[in-house]
């Protein structure tokens, strides 16, 4: 056996592996994309020296490239997002398939459930990122299989025509018009919509003259560049140290950020909520609600050397902004240590008002949606929209998207 062979057969046993986690997770649940995911050589696609078991690990993507100061603009998403999305939107053979984001690899999976019959076109605002997908597509024999195109996918991919399926790979403040304009009549939209700084892959077909959900699923990626981008507002405040603490905006920043000037030096103040849940339960949704019903709300980061950088593990990244004051997710030991309660910290002259605010959300959330996912749709600017009962909406720049929660009962 030569070293490329003894090499190829090491790869298709973590590739062999990689499937049997994804199917085994519920990530993969159709032969199709099982099959693409066997045959698809991931390392192939992500950069040279990159070692096999960070290649196929099912929870981690792989950057490609980065910026001048470090920041990831282009990656190879982990597999459990690709098969989740790839199954989000119902892909089959013979369809046609728009996927926004490229990259190589998940246009060679793409291709392969498709089959021959089918047709996939790859998109990217970066000249690197499509030379690179086109050289490794050529080098993996999906060439032919693939159209990558270097345009603003912004505004879609009109010599294609229409697609039975668009996969937005890239995070996605807004649904560009483009898209829905080139779904089929039956088509699937599949994008990591960002909803007030909070991101659901959310699975959507087309229901007359708007989109419903089928699906959503928790998810990060990489933002989207050139006219779909939508650039966050930061505030950083400075403790007695000069370390800093950054909360940041993706809409409602305050217009007055002057007022926290300081407000790290003085006491902290919290309030406790009663609600509580056990250790290794998801409560993503609590913070999905908070991004609905929180004016102010906005995703916090802190320096090492803080006070909140020591007590890590104590709270999670999400503020709320009242004025003079914010407030943050906190919480502690619950359950006989099973699990913690909800909370707020709060710092500022009206931070016990900051924490209310919050925990008076965290027990709203309890009493009425903890028990249920919400559903979502967009809704193109100019339709008259019955927003019914239970129902949030956040405006964007070419529609308004509504999320709706269960009733309790």
């Amino acid at each position: 056996m030569t070293d490329e062979t003894s090499a190829d057969a090491r790869a298709a046993e973590f590739r062999h592996k990689l499937v049997d986690e994804l199917v085994a997770a519920g990530y993969i649940t159709s032969a199709e994309v099982a099959a693409a995911f066997r045959a698809v050589p991931r390392h192939a696609f992500v950069l040279p020296g990159t070692p096999l078991d960070v290649a196929y690990n099912a929870d981690n993507s792989v950057v490609t490239k980065t910026t001048e100061h470090g920041v990831a603009v282009s990656s190879v998403s982990a597999p459990f997002i690709q098969a989740l999305m790839i199954e989000q939107a119902e892909i089959g053979p013979g369809m046609s398939v728009l996927e926004i984001g490229s990259g190589g690899y998940n246009a060679a999976l793409l291709a392969e459930v498709v089959g021959p019959e089918g047709r996939v076109v790859s998109m990217d605002i970066d000249p690197e990122v499509t030379d690179r997908a086109s050289t490794l597509l050529d080098a993996t024999g999906y060439s032919n299989r693939v159209s990558v195109v270097w345009a603003d996918a912004e505004h879609g991919a009109p010599d294609f025509g229409t697609f039975d399926a668009v996969i937005v790979t890239v995070g996605a403040w807004d649904i560009a018009p483009a898209w829905r304009e080139q779904l089929a009549a039956k088509g699937r939209l599949v994008v990591p919509l960002r909803m007030n700084g909070v991101t659901r892959s959310i699975g959507f077909r087309r229901d007359n003259d708007h989109l419903v959900s089928t699906s959503a699923k928790v998810c990060g990626f990489v933002a989207m560049q050139g006219d779909g981008e939508h650039a966050d507002r930061d505030l950083t405040l400075s403790d007695r140290r000069g370390r800093k603490v950054t909360l940041r905006f993706d809409d409602g920043a305050p217009d007055n950020p002057g007022l926290l000037d300081g407000v790290l030096a003085g006491e902290r103040s919290q309030a406790w909520s009663g609600v509580t849940i056990k250790h290794g339960v998801s409560f993503a949704d609590l913070h999905l609600w908070f991004a609905c019903y929180l004016p102010g709300f906005c995703r916090m980061t802190v320096d090492d050397g803080t006070d909140l950088d020591r007590e890590r593990g104590t709270w999670f990244p999400f503020a709320v902004v009242r004025g003079d004051s914010f407030a943050y997710l906190a919480v502690r030991p619950a359950l006989g240590g099973g699990g913690v309660e909800f909370g707020a910290g709060a710092y500022g002259l009206h931070g016990p008002q900051a924490a209310n605010a919050m925990v008076e959300q965290i027990q709203a959330w309890d009493r009425q949606a903890r028990r249920g996912e919400p559903t979502f749709a967009y809704w193109p600017s100019g339709r008259h929209v019955d927003v019914p009962e239970r129902t949030a909406v956040l405006e964007k720049r070419h529609g308004i998207v509504t999320i709706s929660w269960p009733v309790a009962g």
